[in-house]
């Protein structure tokens, strides 16, 4: 079968490998479509293990099933996790799955970037998502990284009527802004550097926008009654992006951080800060669990997301380079959707 192997951002070569075998308690699926992450690109985490075969954003057909698989069958349309939870650890009865060491071990083979992957007993047994009646494969991409927004939003409890500044207007900062919007927010303000993605943000859901290399805080009180923001999150790396978070958000307010940043990038933090403007809560956001997966689907095919305005560029697995260099360059493009198959 073919795949795009990753070598690094700007070389991604159509191979070929051999098509997954599966075992008893495992099955194969054909991918019909596969969005390539922010994180795919982030080439300081992905050149060291090299080559590889990325992309975890997918969706497709189950084309075959171990003998020992009862609960699903070929013909089926699905969408799956690359990481699952254990369900029983520590971290997972606590009520946080996404740290757990057993997730973070996890995938699927060979990634999503290639005409079949097979599934892991563990991912068959908790990361499988069937795909609700009407939505698309091309929407089922988005299952995966709205479920990593609908945990950061409930980590950073969300609540109808906050003002909420979205730094990074990528496709995970606009999801963001549609989920804030939905869940009630009461003013939604974004950042980016492109002038694209700044009219996105605008058309799906931001009520002002402004350049990332504007001062923010001004701004927000000048646009948002003299307060800053009730929840800053921050979907971009830019180390700018976190000094800004810092001085964006009002007493009692929440900064998430949704993106990591550069390798060895860190920012001066006064304690004194945090404690006498009272209440700062800084917090993170890592994947999301099968619940927010199911959550997502179900979302979806609601239809809470504008994926026309979204989804920017498709392409076939041969050109998947292409692809990766839209998501590197992070201008003139939102989602950009592999089709393996095409």
């Amino acid at each position: 079968m073919r795949v795009a192997m990753y070598y690094n951002n700007r070389d991604i070569r159509i191979e070929e490998v051999p098509k997954p075998v599966i075992g008893p308690d495992e099955v194969l699926v054909r991918i019909e479509a596969s969005g390539i992450c922010g994180s795919d690109v982030m080439e300081w985490y992905r050149v060291h293990k090299a080559p590889l075969v990325l992309g975890h954003e997918i969706a497709g057909q189950i084309v075959e099933v171990g003998a020992q698989v009862e609960k699903y069958r070929p013909g089926d349309r699905v969408a799956a996790s690359h990481h699952v939870p254990c369900n029983t650890c520590h971290y997972c009865l606590s009520g946080h799955p996404t740290v757990c060491d057993t997730l973070r071990r996890t995938n699927f083979y060979p990634g999503g970037f290639a005409e079949y992957v097979r599934l892991p007993a563990i991912n068959v047994d908790r990361g499988i998502y069937p795909l609700p009646e009407g939505l698309s494969y091309e929407a089922a991409t988005f299952i995966e990284p709205l479920a990593c927004v609908l945990r950061a939003q409930q980590i950073a409890r969300i609540s109808p009527g906050q003002t909420v500044l979205v730094l990074g207007s990528g496709l995970s900062g606009l999801l963001h802004i549609q989920l804030a919007r939905s869940l009630g927010a009461g003013r939604i303000m974004a950042t980016d550097l492109s002038s694209f993605r700044l009219e996105a943000a605008r058309q799906l859901g931001a009520d002002v926008v402004f350049p990332a290399d504007h001062y923010a805080p001004p701004l927000l009180q000048e646009v948002n009654g003299g307060f800053l923001a009730d929840l800053v999150l921050v979907c971009t790396g830019a180390r700018q992006a976190q000094l800004q978070a810092l001085g964006s958000v009002e007493r009692g307010g929440t900064v998430l951080f949704f993106a990591p940043t550069d390798q060895g990038v860190t920012i001066p933090l006064s304690i004194n800060d945090l404690f006498f403007r009272n209440d700062i809560t800084l917090t993170t956001s890592y994947a999301g669990s099968p619940t927010d997966h199911w959550r997502a689907s179900q979302l979806l095919q609601a239809g809470i997301l504008d994926l026309d305005r979204l989804i920017t560029h498709r392409f076939p697995l041969a050109q998947t380079q292409e692809g990766f260099r839209l998501v590197t360059e992070a201008d003139t493009s939102l989602k950009v959707v592999i089709a393996p198959q095409k």
